[in-house]
C-alpha cells in the first residue's frame, strides 16, 4: 500500500504547462477606415493615423499557451498544472480563477509588474493581427519553479523568451535526467533562430509539434513537406507539421501519418495550434496511435477557431471521441 502511494505521489500529474498566461481582447470592425491593403507582397492591416475607429465585436478571454493547454488537458479529463508568471494585477486574478474553475493546479508565480495582455484585431479575411504585450511571461527564473511538485508523466512547452526560455532550458534537461517526456509546439520567434539554439530542448523532446511556416524556418528548408519532417526527425521521436485547413503530417521514423480536418466556418483562428498540439498528446496520454490522436488535434481546432477565444469551446472527452470517430486520418 505504502509503495503505491508513493507511485501515486511521484504522478502527481498528467501534464504540466510551461508556457505564457495572457488576457486577450478580441475586436472586430467593419469600419471604413480599416482597409486590407498589399505592401510588399503582405496583405496588412491599414488604419490611418489620428482616426477614432468603431468596434463591432469586444471579447475577452484569457490565454497563452500554458493556460490554454492546461485547460484543453483538464477538459479531456487529466490532471493538469501550468507553469506561468503572472504580475500583481488584477488581470492575474481573473486567470487565476479561470485556472480554478477549470481545475488546473497553478505551480506559477505572481511578482512585481504586469501580467501579459495581447489585443486581436480579427475579422478582417478572417486573418488577424495581434498587439502583445509580453509582461511577466518573459521573467520565469529558476527560483520561481516549485521543482519538488514536477512530478508528472508529460511536460508541454509552448513559446517563452528571454529569461523565460533560459528556465524553460533547466526544465528541460530536468525532464531529461528524470525520464519525463516531453512536447514542444515552438513559435516561428523561436523557429527562426534554429536548431543549434532549440538544441537544449529538442534534446529532451518526445514530440514536436509545429506549422509548415515554422518548420521551414527551423530547418532552413523550403522542399516538401516529407523531406522536412524527415530532417527534424533526425532529432526527435515523432514530428507533426501542421499546415491549416489543408491537415497536418506525422512522421515517427517509419511511417507517415496525415489528416484533412473537416470543412468548418472560421471565426478567428487564434488558439488553434495550441488546440491542435495539446489534443494529439492528449490523444497519445488517452492510448491513441499517432492516426488516432491526429484525429483529436483536428478535432480540437475545428471547434477552436469556429469561435473567439481560444479555451472557451474546448472539448471534453466525450466530444472529442465522437467528433474524432467522424474523421478520416
Amino acid at each position: 500500500m505504502a509503495e503505491k502511494k508513493e507511485v501515486q505521489k511521484k504522478m502527481a500529474y498528467d501534464v504540466i504547462s510551461v508556457g505564457g498566461a495572457n488576457i486577450d481582447v478580441f475586436i472586430t470592425t467593419k469600419s471604413k477606415d480599416v482597409e486590407i491593403a498589399n505592401i510588399h507582397a503582405h496583405e496588412d492591416v491599414c488604419m490611418p493615423i489620428g482616426a477614432k475607429i468603431l468596434i463591432d465585436t469586444l471579447v475577452t478571454d484569457t490565454g497563452g499557451s500554458g493556460l490554454n493547454t492546461s485547460t484543453a488537458f483538464a477538459r479531456l479529463g487529466f490532471k493538469a498544472a501550468v507553469i506561468s508568471k503572472l504580475g500583481e494585477d488584477m488581470n492575474a486574478d481573473i486567470i487565476l480563477n479561470k485556472l480554478k474553475k477549470e481545475k488546473v493546479d497553478f505551480l506559477g508565480v505572481k511578482a512585481q509588474g504586469h501580467t501579459g495582455y495581447s489585443v486581436i484585431l480579427s475579422g478582417l479575411h478572417k486573418n488577424r493581427t495581434i498587439l502583445t504585450f509580453k509582461g511577466n511571461n518573459n521573467k520565469l527564473t529558476t527560483k520561481d519553479v516549485p521543482w519538488r511538485k514536477l512530478k508528472t508523466k508529460w511536460f508541454y512547452f509552448g513559446t517563452l523568451l528571454d529569461q523565460s526560455w533560459k528556465t524553460q532550458c533547466e526544465i528541460a534537461r530536468y525532464a531529461k535526467k528524470n525520464g519525463i517526456k516531453l512536447l514542444f509546439n515552438p513559435s516561428l520567434y523561436l523557429a527562426e533562430k534554429g536548431m543549434n539554439y532549440l538544441k537544449p530542448i529538442l534534446d529532451a523532446c518526445t514530440i514536436l509539434v509545429l506549422n509548415k511556416e515554422e518548420a521551414q524556418a527551423l530547418t532552413g528548408m523550403k522542399g516538401y513537406t516529407k523531406q522536412i519532417l524527415e530532417k527534424l526527425q533526425e532529432h526527435v521521436p515523432i514530428v507533426v507539421i501542421t499546415d491549416g485547413p489543408r491537415g497536418a503530417l506525422a512522421y515517427n521514423g517509419i511511417k507517415f501519418y496525415s489528416i484533412v480536418p473537416k470543412d468548418v466556418p472560421i471565426v478567428d483562428t487564434t488558439g488553434a495550434g495550441d488546440s491542435f498540439a495539446s489534443a494529439f498528446l492528449a490523444g497519445i496520454l488517452a492510448g491513441e496511435d499517432i492516426p488516432g490522436a491526429l484525429k483529436w488535434g483536428a478535432a480540437e481546432a475545428n471547434s477552436v477557431i469556429q469561435h473567439y477565444g481560444a479555451t472557451e469551446i474546448l472539448l471534453n472527452r466525450k466530444q472529442i471521441i465522437q467528433q474524432s470517430e467522424r474523421a478520416e486520418a
